[in-house]
C-alpha cells in the first residue's frame, strides 16, 4: 500500500513577523518560488502600525498573509499560566503563541520554511524538532545584510514599518518585555491607550500571588513618572551620543535611511523580531 506522506507536495512558507527583515525577505523572494505560503503569528496585541505594515506588504505580494492563531487570545493563554507574565526567563508567549501555531499550521507534510535571519547576524532563530520542516535561510546564504535589507524595502516602495519613526526597533506586541524603557516612553507618548492596557496587566497573579513587571523590577506605574520619564530619556541620548562617537563605517543604506546602523546580534525574541 503506498505511503500517502511520501506523495505529498511540499508547502513553501514564509513566517512574517511585522517587521523588516521577513518583509524584506517576502519582497526578495517574490516570484522565486511557486505558491509561497505567507503567515503571521497574531496575539492580537499587536501595534497598530504591524497590520498596516502587513496590510502593504499584503498588497505588494498580491499575496493572502495567514494568521495562525485561530482565534486563541494572549488573554486566554494568560489565564491558563495563572497570570504570570512572559518574560526572558518564562518565555511562553513565544512558544504558544508563535512555536505552536506554526507547527499546527504546518502539520505532519513536508514543508520549507523560509526564515529572514541576515549574513551579517550570528545566530540562527527558531528551528522546528519535526522532521518535516525544513528551515532556510536565503538572506545569510547570498550575503544579504541589514543595509541590502534597507535597499530591498525602499526600492520596492514598502519602506520600513512606520514604528520605527518614532524609535521602536522590533516588531511583536505592544508590551513585550525585550522592549527597552525608552521604547516604553515613546510607547507611552504614541500609543497611550496601549500604556495603559500594559499597565492592567501588573497585577498579583494566581500561582504565588507574586507582581510581575514587563520591565523586570519597576512598574510601568513608576516608569511613566515625568522625572523617571525625562532620566530614561536622558540615559538614552547619552548613550545614542556615545556609540555614534564609537561608530565607525556606518553603511550609506542606513544613513540614507536616516537611521542609525542596527548592530549584527539583536537581544529578544528570535520569532518576534525577525
Amino acid at each position: 500500500m503506498p505511503d500517502h506522506k511520501e506523495n505529498r507536495e511540499t508547502r513553501h512558507i514564509l513566517s512574517l513577523s511585522g517587521g523588516k527583515d521577513s518583509a524584506a525577505l517576502a519582497v526578495h523572494m517574490r516570484g522565486r518560488v511557486d505558491r509561497m505560503e505567507y503567515i503571521f503569528h497574531d496575539t492580537g496585541k499587536e501595534l497598530p502600525e504591524t497590520y498596516e505594515y502587513l496590510e502593504k506588504l499584503e498588497a505588494y505580494l498580491g499575496a493572502k498573509v495567514v494568521r495562525t492563531t485561530f482565534g486563541t487570545t494572549f488573554d486566554d493563554i494568560l489565564r491558563r499560566y495563572g497570570g504570570v507574565l512572559p518574560s526572558n526567563h518564562r518565555r511562553w508567549c513565544t512558544k504558544m503563541m508563535k512555536l505552536k501555531p506554526f507547527e499546527d499550521y504546518v502539520g505532519d507534510g513536508p514543508c520549507i520554511n523560509y526564515v529572514a535571519i541576515r549574513a551579517d547576524e550570528d545566530r540562527v532563530g527558531y528551528i522546528s524538532h519535526k522532521p518535516n520542516i525544513k528551515a532556510v535561510f536565503p538572506f545569510r546564504d547570498e550575503g544579504i545584510g541589514y543595509p541590502d535589507v534597507v535597499r530591498i524595502l525602499y526600492e520596492s516602495g514598502i519602506g520600513l514599518p512606520s514604528f520605527t519613526e518614532w524609535g521602536r526597533s522590533r516588531s511583536g506586541c505592544y508590551f513585550c518585555f525585550y522592549q527597552q524603557k525608552i521604547e516604553w516612553v515613546r510607547l507611552k507618548q504614541m500609543h497611550p491607550d496601549l500604556y495603559d492596557q500594559a499597565k492592567t496587566y501588573e497585577k498579583p497573579n494566581r500561582v504565588n500571588g507574586n507582581v510581575f513587571f514587563w520591565c523586570k523590577n519597576e512598574s510601568l506605574e513608576n516608569l511613566e513618572r515625568p522625572e523617571r520619564t525625562q532620566q530614561i530619556i536622558e540615559n538614552w541620548m547619552k548613550t545614542q551620543e556615545r556609540q555614534r562617537q564609537r561608530r565607525k563605517d556606518v553603511p550609506l543604506a542606513a544613513v540614507l535611511a536616516g537611521m542609525d546602523y542596527e548592530p549584527p546580534t539583536r537581544e529578544g525574541c528570535l520569532i518576534c523580531q525577525l
